[in-house]
């Protein structure tokens, strides 16, 4: 796994908010820590060498993965 960063929000229109320094492409698949698909990265926006990443979560509560830290599959 590859360490894409930690929460910082969920979003008005439900996207987990993120901040990373890994070059990401959109629809990549975003995991927890363990290993479950929590959605797929619908937007990368901001400065180039530090974006910020939009996720839109699979999951029912995408609220408790504020503060936790997400990873992508290698």
């Amino acid at each position: 796994m590859k360490r894409l960063g930690r929460v910082l929000h969920l979003s008005n229109n439900n996207n987990l908010i993120l901040r990373t320094k890994t070059q990401i492409k959109p629809q990549t698949i975003v995991l927890d820590d363990q290993l479950n698909h929590v959605g797929k990265i619908n937007d990368v926006f901001g400065p180039v060498t530090n974006p910020y990443i939009a996720i839109k979560p699979s999951v029912k509560n995408p609220n408790k993965y504020v503060g936790q830290i997400l990873y992508l599959r290698n």
